[in-house]
């Protein structure tokens, strides 16, 4: 079996270095999507039946793809070391898919996180409407630190006087006014929503580097067991 030599031995090892990298980086993505999932103020607030879920969905999208670029990560580690055409090729077409399925679920996402967000207020307003003292609302004021919504004219005294922080809440709105829940939900899942993005981002960028190395591992693996 011929091995590579010169250059291309220094690729086989670039490639390693890489695949190392891009398994921590998929431990970092799940550690992300795991923080997200179970994070106390983002559950607070959709930890409903009736709640919105397409929040979680992307979420859960983002716990697999860490997942699974851990387990690619892995096997091209062993396509670098043991110089093997079928993993090194099978690594490229993983990473080629889930680059396909990344660009696919972020465009999905970019279109649709207006979408995302305007259902959580639904929520929230439909919420509020059938009970403004709700465990449900109270949770929403408290995270986001909030009161009411966009229709009503925002004063301290529309906030649940049973509130635990009512009248720390009520002298502070008084000199501050608290801005609408709805605004502020928007505020909060847009911080959400782009963490994911950058980190998709990341991920996208590091993938096609991981692929040309493959590529041309791959072909000087082939090449060398050419000639001899």
């Amino acid at each position: 079996m011929g091995k590579v030599e010169g250059g291309m031995k220094c690729v086989k090892y670039l490639l390693f270095v890489f695949n190392f990298i891009f398994w921590l980086m998929g431990s970092f993505v799940l550690a992300v999507g795991l923080w997200l999932r179970f994070d106390p103020e983002t559950v607070s607030l959709l930890n409903d039946n009736k709640a919105p879920d397409t929040f979680f969905l992307g979420v859960y999208i983002l716990i697999g793809a860490g997942s699974l670029i851990m387990l690619v990560g892995f096997f091209g580690c062993c396509g670098a070391v043991r110089e093997s055409q079928c993993l090194l090729g099978s690594f490229f077409a993983c990473l080629l898919i889930i680059f396909g399925s990344e660009v696919a679920a972020g465009v999905f996402g970019f279109l649709n996180k207006d979408k995302i967000i305007e259902d959580v207020q639904n929520f929230y307003k439909k919420t509020y409407d059938e009970n403004n003292n709700s465990t449900m609302i109270l949770s929403y004021q408290k995270v986001l630190n909030c009161c009411g919504t966009k229709l009503q004219t925002l004063f301290p005294n529309d906030c649940d006087p049973k509130h635990p922080d009512s009248i720390q809440r009520n002298l502070t709105a008084l000199i501050f006014p608290l801005q609408d829940c709805e605004s502020r939900i928007e505020e909060f899942f847009n911080n959400k929503l782009y963490i994911i993005g950058y980190v998709g981002i990341g991920i996208a960028g590091v993938m096609i580097i991981g692929m040309i190395f493959s590529m041309v591992l791959c072909c000087a693996v082939r090449n060398s067991r050419e000639v001899i």
